[in-house]
């Protein structure tokens, strides 16, 4: 899955109170770490500036574990960049 991504993939979960949690997963830029993959999450209400919680670097198949964690067991689907 993230060996192959060239752009980010989210994940998104809507808030009752119109806002939107995210979780942005994107490939490492630069040639010398292919295989690392960096996990921002965070909030969005527009038209507020969004809010970054935390960020972390980890290996391919740590991310694809979280990923379908946080699909599986916290409600966040697929979805297209918010910003």
């Amino acid at each position: 899955m993230f060996s192959v991504v060239v752009d980010n993939q989210w994940l998104i979960r809507p808030c009752v109170d119109g806002g939107t949690e995210y979780v942005c997963f994107r490939a490492a830029s630069s040639n010398d770490q292919p295989e690392r993959v960096e996990m921002l999450v965070g909030f969005h209400l527009p038209p507020q500036m969004p809010l970054l919680k935390s960020r972390q670097w980890m290996g391919q198949q740590e991310a694809l574990v979280c990923c379908k964690q946080l699909q599986n067991s916290h409600g966040y689907r697929y979805g297209s960049p918010l910003f």
